[in-house]
């Protein structure tokens, strides 16, 4: 019977064969402790030499590591593994076998791992990075699924930039002027003029020269626009959703969670509503905490949002930007003109902003105003401004950067990590 490590708990005492990898090993004089893996987990191998012919347990003791293999044995019960269970080997038959495999159990330099992203991926951290990842794309889908919204691709080629071309990746599109997408935003809010509730899950690109652990050159956003949702209905949204996310992980990645030995009593934590705090009581609070260097106006940094999310130990919504420092588009707080209806959202431990959304401008003159404040290219936004034309209504939106929540959620330090090939400033390989 062919099965695979995580369907073998089905198969207690009976007999199956696994095709997968050699992860590591180590043997004593009388038994062989294979680590093997198969995409799906990984499990230990017990080669027992008084159990197995004496061509088996050479074989144990000499394979290499990273070779491919199918392994055929028993499923037993081990209460000290975190799957509860391993395999009592039997016999082993080689697929491939690897020589001088570059990533080996010694410690290696960032550089070199990210030379071999392709191959650091097979290893037991990173593999537990990825299956996290995945838990939150398919609670993405299931949240918006559930809550009636449509998925909506808006394209990666555009001829304008919702946040300004500074920066975009030009290209030439035949005889036209083209950028990568750096947001799907704008197309999404057509879109929800037609379906009322709508997301978009792509690629975005932006050529900003940033160097820190929280960018990406090329990352993935998960962007909902919503009809007849104001500034509050959205931030009720984003609490729900990222509540959902971070309880899934916790509920389907228990053993990825402990890979990566994730404090998950400060996840379990997560729970709406979320704190909120406004730019200007941000702003009194940082000055009282002893950041003498921000003024009223200014965009908070990494250390700034971080001391914010710190007292709070939450996700924390920092509310109300000054209109100045944020795009075009955010409609205006009724309250107090020089800001606008907006919110950032700043994840606990450090990881800083996951999200950004807004309440959107939804009066034409207002917009065409804004847009020539930015010195925009009307006719670029001819199209956006029709959505102001023809029954325009109260709408809001936010997006999620899914690399920094995937770095939080799972706790690494670095994007890079959370990225299967990662696109930084000075890496295009591989």
């Amino acid at each position: 019977m062919k099965t695979t490590i995580k369907e073998a708990k089905n198969y207690l005492n009976q007999e199956v064969t696994i095709g997968g990898w050699l992860h590591n090993k180590r043997s004593s004089g009388k038994i062989a402790f294979l680590q093997l893996r198969d995409g799906t987990g990984f499990m230990q191998g017990v080669v027992v030499k008084a159990e197995v012919s004496e061509d088996t347990f050479q074989l144990a003791k000499n394979i290499t590591q990273e070779s491919s293999l199918f392994v055929t044995g028993v499923i037993t019960e081990d209460t000290r593994s975190d799957l509860g269970y391993e395999m009592q080997v039997k016999s082993i038959e080689v697929i491939d076998e690897a020589h001088d495999y570059p990533i080996t159990p010694k410690n290696h330099g960032t550089e070199f791992l990210m030379d071999h992203r392709h191959l650091w991926l097979r290893s037991k951290k990173q593999h537990a990075v990825m299956k996290i990842r995945n838990e939150i794309i398919r609670a993405t889908y299931e949240f918006f699924n559930n809550n009636g919204f449509t998925k909506i691709d808006p394209p990666i080629l555009t001829a304008s930039a919702p946040e300004g071309t500074s920066e975009l990746f030009h290209t030439k599109y035949f005889d036209e002027d083209a950028f990568l997408s750096q947001s799907g935003q704008l197309y999404m809010e057509a879109a929800a003029m037609a379906h009322g509730k709508v997301f978009s899950f792509g690629p975005t690109f932006r050529a900003e020269k940033s160097k820190t652990r929280r960018h990406l050159i090329e990352f993935w956003m998960i962007e909902p626009e919503m009809a007849f949702y104001n500034h509050d209905d959205s931030l009720e949204v984003q609490e729900q959703y990222v509540t959902h996310i971070v309880q899934s992980v916790l509920k389907n990645c228990t053993i990825e969670l402990k890979t990566l030995e994730r404090d998950t009593e400060k996840l379990a934590k997560v729970a709406t509503p979320f704190p909120r705090i406004s730019y200007d009581d941000a702003v009194t609070f940082l000055k009282e905490e002893g950041f003498d260097d921000i003024e009223w106006g200014e965009d908070f940094g990494a250390p700034h949002e971080t001391a914010i999310a710190n007292h709070y130990d939450l996700p924390v919504f920092i509310t109300n930007y000054p209109t100045k420092i944020k795009p075009f588009y955010m409609q205006p707080n009724p309250e107090n003109e020089d800001t606008v209806l907006c919110a950032d959202l700043i994840a606990p431990e450090g990881y800083g902003e996951i999200i950004g959304g807004s309440e959107r401008i939804n009066d034409l003159a207002l917009m065409e105003q804004r847009i020539n404040e930015h010195e925009l290219d009307a006719e670029s936004y001819s199209y956006y401004l029709d959505l102001r034309k023809y029954g325009s209504v109260p709408h809001s939106g936010f997006g999620l950067g899914l690399e920094r929540a995937v770095a939080w959620i799972s706790g690494v330090e670095h994007v890079r990590e959370t990225s299967p090939f990662p696109r930084l400033l000075n890496r295009l390989y591989p």
